[in-house]
């Protein structure tokens, strides 16, 4: 199981409190438990997007800090199908453009091979993002008025 965590220098109300906020603005399903609750979190990695889903607890630390954990219980991924045929088209115009030079009858496609790659990189490679458990802690903290917010390994 993959567990990520913060240390908020907030009581673990007020962290609950701001997960709550955060799990509104991200598009998150938060379900208020006792200590925390349940979190379902859509997510971004690269080419694929889906769901993780786990426990969300708020743990009272020394000197009325808390340190909120998402323990991942549960991920459902797919793929982006439509970027991953731009990618490989991008791939075959890359492959076009290598091999011209040992196959000069190719030359007239390297203009089209060319379009091809740069197509992929400027369509989807630009693109990817990355939004995961720790970036909806991290924006928890920020919710929380968290500067110095720093993850724990």
């Amino acid at each position: 199981m993959e567990e990520h965590s913060i240390e908020l220098a907030r009581e673990p109300r007020e962290a609950l409190s701001a997960a709550k906020r955060a799990a509104s603005e991200w598009g998150a399903e938060l379900t208020p438990g006792e200590e925390g609750g349940r979190l379902r979190l859509p997510v971004l990695a690269g080419l694929r997007r889906g769901w993780v889903e786990g426990e969300l607890t708020a743990e009272p630390q020394g000197a009325g800090g808390t340190r909120l954990s998402f323990r991942v219980e549960q991920k459902d991924y797919h793929l982006q199908l439509l970027a991953v045929a731009l990618l490989a088209l991008g791939g075959a115009g890359g492959i076009l453009l290598l091999l011209w030079p040992f196959f000069p009858q190719l030359l007239r496609l390297a203009p089209i091979g060319a379009l091809l790659a740069l197509g992929a990189w400027f369509l989807v490679l630009s693109r990817l993002q990355v939004s995961g458990p720790q970036e909806f802690l991290e924006m928890v903290a920020a919710i929380g008025g968290e500067e110095d917010a720093a993850p724990l390994p």
